[in-house]
């Protein structure tokens, strides 16, 4: 149940979209891509560039103190600034797009050739989804990562937001946008679009760095996640789960 706050917060992010669709129906793309970012410079080149040929691809920094601003600005990217918080900047970035889908790619994200015509090819009936996480590794163990993912989808349609998750723009702005939170945004806002129709997961592949695993293991990293997706669905505040666990990746 929203308040009426939340409705307030509805009804102002609908008349924003709406009035950028104007502009996209004659300069814009049909596709806009949102990346949020915060010290990034290493990854984000690679990520504007393996979309940027198909939409309009804007950076939200989250206030960086390396050269990400510039990257993204060298590459072509429309950069806009906003409070640190993934869910707040890709608010942000969807309030400022003007493509009738919205892609929300992490910043050490690259996507696979022909991501933007598996998009233009869904049904009409199809609200979002997302793409089919791949790990930008030859390690053999992240195959078996890939192959828990594409069960987790089979059998919850839960995708996370290192797959890219994509929404078409009006249902985005009918369903309240992305939520502000500190953690658990995309899980939220999957949990959201599922409400607002089918979920699509074209087998196109995101690439996303392997650099979490990295740092807790694989085996540390996935019993981190089913934690907080415990705890989260057990109705723990995802403010209590940040205090907690911390961000913990990018």
């Amino acid at each position: 149940m929203f308040t009426s706050k939340q409705h307030a917060d509805r009804k102002s992010l609908k008349e924003t979209l709406d009035s950028r669709e104007s502009v996209r129906k004659t300069v814009g793309p049909s596709i806009s891509v949102v990346i949020p970012a915060l010290d990034e410079e290493r990854h984000l080149a690679a990520a504007i560039r393996s979309v940027r040929g198909d939409a309009e691809v804007i950076l939200v920094d989250g206030g960086s103190r390396d050269a990400t601003r510039e990257v993204a600005d060298q590459e072509g990217a429309r950069v806009l600034q906003a409070p640190k918080g993934r869910g707040r900047q890709l608010d942000e970035g969807a309030r400022a797009a003007t493509g009738e889908w919205l892609v929300f790619l992490h910043a050490d994200t690259t996507l696979e050739r022909g991501w933007a015509d598996a998009i233009g090819l869904l049904s009409p009936d199809v609200a979002g989804g997302a793409f089919r996480l791949a790990v930008d590794s030859p390690h053999a163990a992240f195959r078996v990562v890939e192959r828990a993912v594409r069960l987790r989808l089979r059998l919850f349609a839960l995708p996370y937001g290192d797959q890219a998750i994509f929404a078409r723009r009006e249902v985005y702005a009918r369903i309240g946008g992305m939520p502000h939170l500190p953690l658990m945004e995309d899980v939220a806002f999957v949990g959201r679009l599922r409400r607002a129709g089918r979920l699509a997961f074209p087998p196109v592949r995101a690439f996303t760095s392997p650099r979490r695993w990295e740092r807790y293991g694989i085996v540390g990293t996935t019993l981190r996640n089913w934690s907080l997706l415990a705890r989260y669905a057990a109705g723990e505040s995802p403010e209590r789960l940040a205090r907690r666990y911390g961000r913990g990746s990018p």
